[in-house]
């Protein structure tokens, strides 16, 4: 089955190791995890999972600071509505990555992205992006090592890096990576260009956790980083979070049916997990019990094995269990649902308190006076 991937759309059952060979990129192998689980410890379950498979130079990057060099950590939201459990996983892994190796972090807010490819006015951007800010800053961020930033606000701050980093890269280039045609908007064909800077917010190499949706940009960025003095940006990509109908390769959140929201209530969440939650479960408890489940189709399992079962014991005990038969599908589903609901609790808890924290993350903050405070060339 056919599918695709771009930065503003995936769609159809993605081959992670096609996407991964085509886009050029390496698998995250033993020895690179070796040697992460060496510097910090304990690899996290995203790594141990093989959640995020594929990278560039992310070698180079533990070389560096084994060598006691620093080096600083780049991601982003989209801010085209509210927030589902999908888009978390990145920021998720890049709280870790902070907290871990003690590195400044720049969190990219693409409002003006979305007003150039969504049916939406500013306003409504603007608000959706403030939302997201507050679902960001739950997640507890180092507030002095973490700037965010909406690309609205900043520009007036970075346009000069903006227009040097244009000036290198050709329409060919873009609309070989991108897919841009003669109807593709003008703003849309610019935007590249900003998205790439925060990659140069400091001489040192930077790394990027993201969906590999997003590895065109670092292509661009790549090709011409060192020309302009910086280095060529480190990637580590992960696979998208399975939407709840198991039909298309991400969670949309357009789709309601194939979305759990960070706003959802408890009963909104087990009816959507019972109704929508794709099964790896056979048609009736007899069948079921004889031959058992299909863990790697089940969604309530990926879930469970991507982020809300961080126990390797418990994780493999279910799935032993569900392939034997020994547990049935609505079994598995009431795990899930138990474990999203208490992840939902917790995340709006801290949402509800995190004014403070982001009027540091944006404006008062270390990292974010020390940016408000200068021109970036």
């Amino acid at each position: 089955m056919a599918f695709k991937v771009t930065p503003w759309e995936v769609s159809g059952k993605v081959d992670y190791e096609k996407l991964r060979r085509e886009f050029g990129a390496e698998l995250i192998d033993e020895k690179i995890k070796n040697k992460i689980e060496k510097n910090s410890g304990k690899l996290p379950l995203f790594l141990r999972r093989n959640f995020f498979y594929s990278h560039r130079d992310l070698e180079l990057i533990l070389k560096d600071y084994e060598e006691g060099k620093d080096f600083f950590l780049y991601t982003g939201r989209g801010p085209s509505g509210e927030m589902h459990i999908g888009h978390l996983t990145p920021l998720i892994f890049t709280k870790w990555l902070q907290e871990v190796f003690n590195v400044n972090l720049y969190i990219q807010i693409t409002d003006d992205e979305k007003f150039l490819v969504k049916k939406k006015n500013l306003k409504e951007i603007e608000k959706y992006a403030e939302d997201n800010i507050r679902d960001i800053a739950a997640l507890g961020f180092n507030p002095d090592k973490t700037f965010i930033f909406r690309d609205t606000e900043f520009i007036k701050n970075s346009y000069n890096l903006i227009l040097k980093t244009s000036k290198l890269i050709n329409f060919s280039s873009v609309k070989g990576v991108f897919g841009f045609t003669n109807q593709s908007n003008v703003g849309l064909i610019f935007f590249p260009s900003y998205q790439i800077i925060p990659t140069f917010f400091e001489k040192k190499r930077c790394l990027i956790p993201a969906a590999i949706d997003q590895d065109p940009y670092w292509r661009i960025q790549r090709d011409i980083a060192e020309r302009l003095g910086y280095y060529k940006a480190s990637v580590i990509h992960s696979k998208f979070f399975p939407s709840l109908t198991g039909i298309t390769g991400k969670m949309s959140a357009s789709k309601q049916e194939t979305t759990i929201y960070l706003s959802d209530d408890k009963e909104t969440v087990k009816k959507k997990i019972i109704k929508y939650a794709f099964s790896g479960g056979q048609s009736t408890i007899e069948e079921h019990r004889k031959k058992g489940g299909n863990p790697a189709i089940d969604v309530a399992f990926q879930w469970l094995n991507i982020l809300f079962e961080e126990d390797d014991k418990k994780i493999n005990r279910i799935r032993e269990e569900y392939k034997k038969g020994e547990m049935l599908t609505g079994e598995l589903k009431t795990i899930l649902i138990e474990k999203i609901n208490e992840f939902l609790e917790e995340h709006n808890k801290k949402k509800e308190k995190v004014e403070k924290i982001v009027e540091k993350l944006k404006y008062s903050g270390k990292l974010a006076r020390e940016m408000w405070n200068k021109t970036i060339y």
